[in-house]
């Protein structure tokens, strides 16, 4: 449905049937709860009705394109729950059918199902949730994560500004959650390469900025005085379209606008990236969007440890999974491997505007002493999840 955001569920059930040795049929089964977006300003971006799942639909033509090779075939259910649906029950009723779920949904929904004692033995994956307490203080050993969390995107962003020498940063802040969210992961970012911030502001007008964003942003931002780079935290994309080439000082916008770092956008194209634009473009008819990778990886990730270990054994798999011999080509340039003191998948993060690739993160010179992909997000050393020990 338009405009929604979901939990979302790929229920993975293996079963041997006849045909090749170790054939297998695998089924997804897609699992949606219906949650309105906060208004915006604008209705220029709608949200696509079958955000993430159009990510899992491709995933299983991938799966599948190596899978009949082995006898494995791959299928997907789709259900939604209302937004006043049960959204535990649905879990349940999933978990009676397979042990691999993948999930989009708020933090405590995830938390929830997580702890069910039908899931203890599952394994679950984050698509759509960047919090940085699912993957430290909250962590749970059955809860992977294919979406980055905040701290990577932000992290990415800080080693830009520091490559870039900008220095004298000042940022403005909606009132939504997701955008105080990160804005709190941007001031940790840049606290951690030693920037900080010299003034902020929050966004709080309710005039129509179609109108009157010409005369109202300039006075906004005039008391910002000089300054490198403004930096907009506008997770909604409420505002934040309305602020570049609007401010009182032409400096770059970066952050959730302009210069922002990103998941997955169409403007990447390198690594064989250009393939998978164009499978999931001819697939859906539109782009792809950062959730929609996040649920083709998790996707991904499934297919890839089948094929490699040829069980369906939740165990072995999540073992696999997070030891050093699982990677999943990524179409990022680097494989793409999970860490495993709070299972977040580890993967370069593109730094776009919306009509180039800019950069992408980890930028050159941030070394670290196992792969420069720990430079962003939490590293061993400051992790309190002990979930994973």
């Amino acid at each position: 449905m338009r405009g929604r955001i979901g939990l979302v569920l790929f229920c993975v059930a293996i079963s041997v049937g006849t045909g090749p040795a170790n054939a297998a049929e695998v089924l997804l089964h897609y699992l949606k709860r219906d949650i309105p977006p906060p208004p915006t300003l604008s209705n220029l971006d709608p949200i696509p009705e079958d955000l993430g799942l159009a990510g899992a639909r491709v995933a299983i033509d991938d799966n599948t394109t190596t899978g009949r090779f082995l006898g494995h075939t791959y299928t997907l259910a789709e259900t939604v729950v209302p937004e006043e649906g049960d959204l535990l029950d649905a879990a349940r009723a999933a978990l009676g059918t397979t042990p691999f779920l993948i999930l989009d949904a708020p933090a405590a929904d995830m938390l929830a199902i997580a702890d069910l004692p039908e899931a203890q033995d599952a394994i679950l994956f984050n698509t759509s949730e960047g919090a940085r307490d699912l993957r430290d203080d909250e962590c749970r050993a059955n809860l992977l994560h294919t979406k980055p969390s905040d701290a990577m995107r932000t992290d990415a962003l800080a080693q830009m500004f520091v490559s870039k020498r900008w220095t004298d940063l000042v940022m403005i802040t909606g009132s939504y959650p997701a955008d105080k969210a990160y804005a709190d992961a941007m001031r940790a970012s840049l606290a951690k390469f030693g920037l900080k911030l010299k003034a902020e502001k929050t966004w709080e007008f309710g005039a129509d900025m179609r109108r009157n964003a010409a005369q109202e942003v300039p006075l906004f931002t005039q008391d910002f005085g000089d300054y490198d780079a403004l930096i907009v935290a506008d997770e909604t994309n409420d505002f934040g379209r309305y602020i570049q080439y609007n401010t009182w000082r032409p400096r770059p916008v970066a952050g959730s606008e302009g210069l922002s770092p990103q998941t997955w956008a169409p403007v990447v194209e390198q690594w064989g990236a250009a393939q998978l634009q164009s499978r999931f473009t001819e697939t859906t008819g539109r782009d792809m969007k950062p959730r929609d990778y996040a649920a083709w990886a998790a996707g991904r990730v499934i297919g890839e440890a089948v094929t490699r270990t040829n069980t369906a054994d939740p165990a072995t798999l999540r073992d696999y999974i997070l030891s050093d011999q699982f990677e999943l080509a990524g179409f990022k340039g680097r494989p793409l491997t999970f860490r495993a003191w709070n299972g977040q998948m580890r993967q370069p993060i593109p730094i776009v505007h919306p009509r180039a690739l800019v950069a992408q993160a980890p930028l050159e010179g941030f070394l670290h002493q196992t792969t420069e992909l720990d430079t962003l997000g939490i590293d061993a050393p400051e992790s309190t999840c002990t979930a994973f020990d």
